[in-house]
């Protein structure tokens, strides 16, 4: 890959930390339009073409995974995803077209992975208990234009037929925190789990710290045909609150509402709310750095009494090029949907589970196109007096795992 100037890498600003959040903003190497710490350094293949900065990053993760019980499973699969995307700069502003794409409709048989008590969307019409479903082909089709109000000033605009509107943080396939941890969080569906949203609109602007977003977009999950591209009317709305205190810290509040986002419970909206706050710092010029999230999701069926919440914090830390270590935490709210046949029509939180995950894979390989990493780790699960009968009192689930990252 060919190598940028000093001067066009200080103007895109896409190979290091970010001097403002303008900057990070400009950067868009995450889902849709949601930002990391400004000191994060995106991992990604670069060069110029004509006038357009071409980039390229994407990961793979080949896992063997173990669970114990009798709701537990085995399976080989791979959770992966690609993103091309290119920019062009104007005095004024900038455009950038990016594409994510993902081979996990053929790398996950029989439309979802294991993963205990984790549960949201359908598989052969009826609700995945206990598994965790792939995302489509196409995970995003976006267009956003940026115009710049000053050094510190943006207006923004995202436009996408699969996108990622402004409810939640960084989606988990795509943040530092999560980026050695293959299997999906408990609170996927109460937290981030609009990242491949359909027909998705968003204004916002950055002044300084701040940034403010709105979303329109179509609020039904994907269907279980995930190789192609779905429509919808945009029915759904959501705004977020981004605000960057200093360079290693993020934070954001967002509130969105749903309508009828699961196709097994049409006639239910959600309110659905989020916080979280990501840190990133890198020691000894780089040789040691931390990427850490605390999380809180939120849904409320409107309507009614009902509310199931999420908690998580989770943390990646690599050392000297050669170490990834990493840890998960959760409490998450579980529903009816986990009883199968035996669940009542109308979902209802029915108990909250714990997960305790922990992970180490050393580095195997390393050039300038990406890495590769072989690990494992282990969660350890504590079932709610509820589930006890199905699951038993502490279930554990293991996993094998290569880990291949574009760039360095």
């Amino acid at each position: 890959m060919g190598e940028m100037g000093p001067s066009m890498k200080m103007d895109m600003n896409m190979g290091g930390p970010a001097e403002t959040l303008a900057a990070n903003v400009l950067r868009h190497t995450t889902s849709g339009t949601s930002l990391e710490p400004d000191s994060t350094e995106p991992s990604m293949l670069m060069r110029m073409h004509s006038n357009w900065m071409l980039m390229l990053h994407g990961q793979a993760s080949i896992v063997a995974q173990q669970q114990s019980g009798d709701r537990g499973h085995d399976k080989v699969f791979s959770a992966n995803w690609i993103m091309p995307m290119a920019q062009r700069k104007w005095a004024t502003g900038e455009l950038t077209l990016r594409l994510m794409l993902s081979l996990e409709p053929a790398t996950i048989s029989g439309r979802y992975y294991p993963e205990l008590f984790q549960q949201g969307e359908t598989a052969y019409g009826r609700p995945i208990a206990d598994g965790q479903h792939p995302h489509n082909l196409f995970m995003e089709v976006a267009a956003l234009y940026d115009m710049k109000l000053g050094e510190q000033n943006l207006l923004s605009f995202y436009a996408a037929l699969v996108g990622d509107p402004a409810l939640g943080p960084v989606a988990y396939p795509h943040r530092d925190s999560a980026g050695e941890d293959p299997l999906a969080p408990l609170g996927h569906h109460l937290e981030d789990s609009t990242h491949i949203a359909d027909d998705v609109l968003t204004g916002g602007g950055t002044w300084r710290k701040v940034h403010i977003e709105a979303s329109g977009f179509h609020g039904r999950e994907p269907d279980e045909n995930r190789w192609t591209i779905t429509v919808g009317a945009i029915d759904s709305w959501s705004a977020r609150l981004t605000v960057a205190p200093a360079k290693d810290w993020s934070a954001q509040y967002s509130i969105g509402h749903l309508h009828s986002p699961e196709q097994v419970h049409p006639e239910e909206d959600v309110l659905r709310q989020t916080a979280s706050v990501a840190y990133h710092h890198a020691w000894s010029g780089g040789a040691m750095t931390l990427d850490a999230l605390a999380l809180w999701g939120r849904n409320h069926t409107i309507g009614t009494p009902e509310n199931a919440n999420g908690y998580l914090f989770e943390a990646t830390t690599h050392v000297h090029d050669h170490h990834s270590v990493w840890t998960r935490i959760e409490n998450a709210d579980r529903t009816t949907d986990l009883l199968g046949e035996n669940a009542p029509p109308e979902e209802s939180v029915i108990g909250r589970v714990q997960a305790y995950t922990g992970g180490y894979a050393h580095r195997l390989y390393r050039d300038r196109y990406g890495i590769a990493e072989l690990g494992a780790q282990a969660t350890l699960y504590d079932t709610p007096e509820s589930l006890r009968l199905f699951y038993g009192d502490r279930p554990m689930g293991v996993a094998v795992v290569l880990n291949l990252h574009l760039g360095h």
